[in-house]
């Protein structure tokens, strides 16, 4: 199945005070994907109530996540969301799981996993995976986190509490066959690029050492591609300080969407 680019420049889920950059992210990305098959998601220029719910901007989220839901609904093709912050995904991964059990990788610096309850922030960007596992989107067991290295203690306790899964870029193909064993049918990759080593990815607003680098990420996302069919993936939270540092930056991204793209032969006809 061919691909559709989703480009969704939400910012109103991050917690960071240069949340504005990932606007200015997105649209940079979107100067390099094929305009035909690619459509932008409209976001609202307000930040949005917290709607009592205890995350942030709650009303603009939930108006971006009906958009988003729609006009992936109208593509048949495989979508590949472009965020904007972290709270793009829950859309996307809802619309991947319809299809089937859907395995998660999580390719973060950070798990995902706090509530509102639990979050230092009220950011959604930081909920948006216990979001998903909490609503029945995803099993605990299925979501895979690679790269996660800077978790809050409530996080950790998700992590263990609920069994997810770490893997590395050595263990995560694997790890996804194993589940496609069991009964999985497809694939969900999410890429949030503060994943990456800040030595070579720089456009982040939550930069972590220590962390992937460009080629050992493309090669997991090839791999786990030939392990399982892909029903979607999302590149996530690039926020560049200027244009001339979205250019550096743009070469790696590239990489990131052609190894979520290109044709995949599956491990089993090797």
């Amino acid at each position: 199945m061919t691909s559709h680019f989703f480009v969704v420049p939400q910012w109103q889920g991050s917690g960071s005070d240069r949340a504005m950059r990932l606007v200015d992210g997105a649209l940079a990305i979107q100067g390099d994907l094929p305009e035909s098959a690619t459509t932008l998601v409209a976001v609202p220029l307000e930040a949005g109530d917290g709607e009592g719910t205890g995350i942030h901007r709650y009303s603009s989220l939930r108006l971006v996540r009906e958009r988003q839901a729609r006009e992936m609904a109208a593509v048949d093709a495989t979508p590949i969301t472009i965020g904007g912050d972290c709270g793009v995904e829950y859309a996307a991964v809802e619309h991947a799981a319809r299809a089937g059990r859907t395995v998660l990788l999580w390719a973060d610096a950070h798990a995902d996993l706090n509530t509102p309850t639990s979050s230092p922030s009220g950011a959604f960007h930081g909920m948006v995976l216990r979001a998903l596992i909490d609503d029945g989107v995803i099993a605990a067991d299925d979501v895979l986190l690679l790269g996660a290295r800077d978790l809050d203690p409530a996080e950790e306790q998700a992590v263990a509490e609920l069994g997810i899964a770490r893997v590395t870029p050595g263990t995560a193909a694997e790890a996804v066959a194993a589940r496609a064993a069991d009964g999985a049918t497809g694939l969900y990759a999410h890429v949030d690029l503060d994943v990456l080593d800040p030595g070579e990815f720089a456009g982040v607003a939550f930069a972590t050492p220590f962390g992937e680098t460009t080629a050992d990420l493309v090669s997991t996302l090839l791999a786990v591609r030939a392990a399982l069919p892909l029903r979607g993936a999302g590149v996530t939270e690039f926020a560049p300080a200027d244009a001339e540092a979205a250019v550096d930056d743009l070469p790696s991204i590239l990489r990131i969407v052609s190894a979520l793209t290109r044709p995949v032969e599956p491990a089993s006809l090797r």
